[in-house]
């Protein structure tokens, strides 16, 4: 198929540009015009890649249109996809429940980078970037990279799902690298211990299960700030084993989700077998 040579397919692009145009300040974007189009034209989806040459194409020519220009051509020639737009436009997401008890809202989408994202994480990239603006907060990017031995992340990968979300037109406020952050997660978890909010267990994971299902603490939980210091020390330096100690944030032990009860912040990972790619053997 030559889409160069198909006047209906360039004119059906640049109308789904020009009314995408029109709602982001005179700036159409790539990936919900994409979309649209293949939406409208589901055939065209085996043929993206080629698609998306020429959907950029007419992009960059009606986004050098000033915004007045790109709506006298819309009200001129598609009168009534203007009209289609302006219902479709009223159709909007369901509003969120206790919103006014928070001074902003702030959404974030929080990926392993460990493989490609897929159909399903766009919906959730999509619904966390509307809200977001719906309510003029912010959309966080939040790589979760901090288990190199379960889900190691992959260099290529933190690049890949980046181009992912400025495809979708969903570009972050934000960019947070869990792995960057460690030294300010330890600095919490410190914190925490010191308060009493924390704990450092080092109970068997059967007997710690056994006794959180029946809203029990375990024989760590109520042990000394100064005792639970001593073993978050000893953590740090290697004195434990990995899956013989875990740091524990206290909840309610009635909580009825059982998983919420006193869940695990930090666990040790053997970084000499499992090193990070990015930070090495640091942490």
């Amino acid at each position: 198929m030559n889409f160069e040579e198909n006047a209906e397919l360039k004119e059906l692009i640049r109308k789904t540009a020009l009314l995408n145009a029109i709602k982001h300040d005179g700036k159409a974007q790539l990936g919900p015009v994409i979309g649209k189009v293949i939406g409208e034209k589901p055939e065209l989806k085996t043929k993206a890649k080629e698609l998306s040459a020429l959907v950029g194409q007419i992009i960059s020519e009606v986004n050098s249109l000033p915004l007045n220009q790109q709506k006298s051509i819309i009200e001129e020639k598609w009168p009534e996809a203007l009209m289609k737009e302006k219902v479709e436009e009223e159709k909007r997401l369901p509003p969120l429940p206790n919103v006014e008890k928070y001074p902003q809202v702030v959404t974030r989408f929080s990926p392993n980078p460990d493989c490609v994202l897929h159909l399903g994480s766009a919906r959730a990239i999509i619904l966390c970037y509307e809200y977001a603006r719906m309510y003029k907060g912010k959309f966080i990017l939040r790589f979760e990279d901090t288990d190199p031995k379960l889900k190691r992340p992959i260099p290529e990968f933190y690049n890949r799902i980046r181009e992912d979300l400025a495809w979708l037109g969903c570009k972050p406020d934000e960019e947070y690298i869990q792995s960057d952050r460690i030294s300010i997660y330890y600095e919490h978890a410190e914190r925490l211990l010191k308060d009493g909010n924390a704990y450092v267990c080092t109970c068997q994971s059967e007997l710690f299960k056994k006794r959180i299902l029946a809203s029990q603490p375990c024989n760590c939980r109520d042990l000394s700030s100064e005792e639970h210091m001593q073993r978050w020390r000893r953590m740090l330096n290697g004195g434990y084993k990995e899956g013989e100690a875990v740091l524990r944030v206290k909840t309610d032990l009635n909580h009825p989700n059982p998983a919420v009860r006193d869940w695990p912040a930090l666990r040790i990972i053997d970084s000499e077998k499992y090193p990070h790619p990015r930070v090495g053997s640091k942490y």
